[in-house]
């Protein structure tokens, strides 16, 4: 069925929980700030409002104003969350799956961030190469996600663009196990550590593929079972506020499940990808074959090439 332990997986949870707790400050911290800012924006829109005969359309006008507000400042730290949460957490997540001790006398954070410093340099630098390889794994969803051509029946139309869709969403966290590749190999030179990853994982795609599936399928339910629970909590936050209140209930449920997602559920996914990735490609050396092929498909992958070729050049 698949072949991840969800029982180590947790245990790598519980055992990397300064990252957990780092990781729920973070996020939760920017789901607060959508109730804020979505919430006092839909408030004084509101207000604002009563110059005219409908006021609750300026509440919702203003609740909007808030929530692109606060996705704005979100995405402009988003580079920081990446370099210190996400790349961090998995420096640890790789220490502990090698079955490995970390240093005693330093906090995991102090430790994951000296560790992923020496590996990446800048914030920018690490962004850079995430931005790369992502773009990439769009080349290998077409590779490993084909449908449409395999399946060329008239009236599926629907039933194959929803499959292509479940197999991206199960290709997302690719780019966070090329970083723990990169970490574990322990290369000088990412950009050609982030190549060798991405097309051991293509020569493995199927397998890979299979376990993502699962995983995503479990991930997106968990999710939606809490946005089901919080409906009811946020609707009566929201009910404080005039104007749409169900609506913006609706919202700050969907970024709370969200929050937990990316703060929880994401983590372990990641986790369980980690171990089956690290089995599979023990061993392994890249193919050659599949690194010519992405090289002929996907110009950011020869971009990545000549990165890491310049870098060698400058060592």
């Amino acid at each position: 069925m698949w072949d991840f332990n969800i029982a180590r997986a947790i245990g790598l949870m519980v055992r990397t929980a300064p990252f957990i707790a780092l990781r729920l400050v973070i996020y939760f911290g920017i789901t607060l700030a959508y109730i804020i800012a979505t919430g006092g924006g839909a408030a004084i829109g509101y207000g604002l409002g009563h110059i005219s005969d409908d006021p609750s359309s300026y509440g919702v006008f203003g609740g909007l104003a808030g929530f692109v507000v606060v996705s704005v400042a979100v995405y402009w730290v988003r580079e920081y969350i990446l370099y210190i949460v996400k790349a961090g957490h998995i420096a640890v997540l790789v220490k502990l799956i090698e079955g490995e001790d970390l240093p005693a006398g330093q906090s995991q954070i102090d430790y994951a961030k000296a560790e992923v410093t020496a590996r990446f340099g800048e914030a920018n630098a690490l962004f850079a190469l995430d931005q790369i390889v992502k773009a990439v794994v769009g080349t290998i969803t077409g590779l490993l996600g084909g449908v449409a051509a395999i399946i060329p029946l008239p009236g599926l139309d629907g039933l194959v663009r929803f499959v292509n869709a479940v197999i991206r969403m199960a290709l997302t966290y690719v780019d966070e196990l090329i970083l723990a590749y990169n970490i574990r190999t322990g290369t000088a030179n990412p950009w050609e550590g982030a190549r060798h990853g991405l097309v051991l994982y293509a020569q493995n795609g199927k397998l890979m593929l299979k376990n993502a599936l699962w995983l995503t399928l479990w991930l997106y339910l968990l999710s939606f079972l809490v946005f089901l629970v919080m409906l009811a909590p946020m609707a009566a936050i929201f009910w404080i506020f005039p104007g749409s209140a169900s609506f913006w209930a609706i919202v700050a449920a969907v970024v709370f499940a969200w929050a937990l997602k990316a703060a929880v559920f994401e983590p372990f996914a990641i986790a369980c990808l980690m171990e089956v990735y690290f089995a599979t490609i023990k061993d392994q050396v890249p193919d050659p074959e599949w690194d010519a092929k992405l090289a002929d498909l996907s110009a950011k992958f020869r971009d990545l090439k000549d990165r890491a070729l310049a870098h060698a050049h400058l060592a």
